[in-house]
């Protein structure tokens, strides 16, 4: 374990450079995983980080020295920071004081879409993309497309959101959203207020792409277009539409009952 006591120390400044800024992040390829439930997932799913980060208080929970253990067993570089210059990369309040520095998955759209997959299309909030790739994950949904203009799905909120969805998921970005619909294999659903069909109506017992969009606008008007179906979530009309994490959820665990009924 190697101690770091100054601010001025190289490695350090890039651990805060990944830390505070997105460009950073984006240029290097490597993002923050912050949290003893992101680093065990990361472990358990994906391997050995580039680094970890620990603080010198939080070496007192049995939690932190396991997984700081573990990666000492495969030899990883562990780095201990005094409180002070921990809480300047962490942005977690009260956290843990445990961060890993990982290298952000290459994923490249390899031929037509053939099987359960969820595309977004400039979706905005953070913890709305987290929480639906931790709906889309929970339900056995391998694959998520995001257009230009989608939140970074590496990003430390999206990751803190996801709770380790990232792990189970083949995650595309900046993808050419209006290409790969039209050379789908696999139907493409997509909800609107606008049909009379409902998810319960809907031949949901399939392989299919679900299709959401800005939280605000929605879908954009191209690509909607290009949905093979359009369904609705029936709820009071007194009530605004629900919020997009709420109605993805809502839509994928449908498409599980069905497929469970059918069995």
């Amino acid at each position: 374990m190697k101690q770091i006591t100054s601010r001025d120390n190289a490695l350090y400044k890039e651990i805060k450079h990944l830390a505070t800024n997105a460009n950073a992040r984006r240029k290097s390829g490597k993002t923050l995983l912050d949290g003893t439930h992101l680093c065990q997932a990361f472990l358990q799913h994906r391997g050995s980080p580039e680094l970890c980060v620990v603080s010198e208080s939080s070496l007192q929970k049995q939690e932190v020295v396991d997984i700081v253990s573990a990666c000492e067993a495969r030899a990883t570089q562990v780095i201990c920071l005094p409180e002070a210059l921990y809480q300047a990369i962490s942005q977690v309040e009260n956290g843990v004081g445990l961060v890993f520095v990982t290298v952000i998955p290459n994923s490249e759209v390899l031929g037509a879409l053939s099987t359960n997959a969820v595309l977004l299309d400039g979706l905005q909030d953070p913890g709305n993309l987290g929480s639906i790739l931790r709906s889309a994950a929970a339900a056995g949904i391998k694959q998520v497309y995001c257009s230009e203009g989608t939140a970074s799905a590496w990003s430390p909120k999206v990751l803190r959101a996801g709770m380790g969805a990232h792990f189970l998921l083949e995650i595309f970005e900046s993808v050419d959203l209006k290409h790969l619909i039209q050379e789908s294999h696999v139907p493409v659903f997509a909800t609107s207020s606008h049909t009379q069909t409902t998810i319960y109506q809907a031949n949901l017992k399939q392989s299919l792409a679900w299709l959401f969009g800005h939280e605000g606008q929605g879908v954009s008007p191209q690509l909607m277009a290009l949905a093979n179906e359009t369904v609705t979530i029936p709820q009071r009309p007194d009530i605004e539409s629900l919020n997009v994490a709420a109605s993805a959820a809502i839509c994928f665990f449908e498409q599980v009952r069905q497929g469970l009924s059918s069995n």
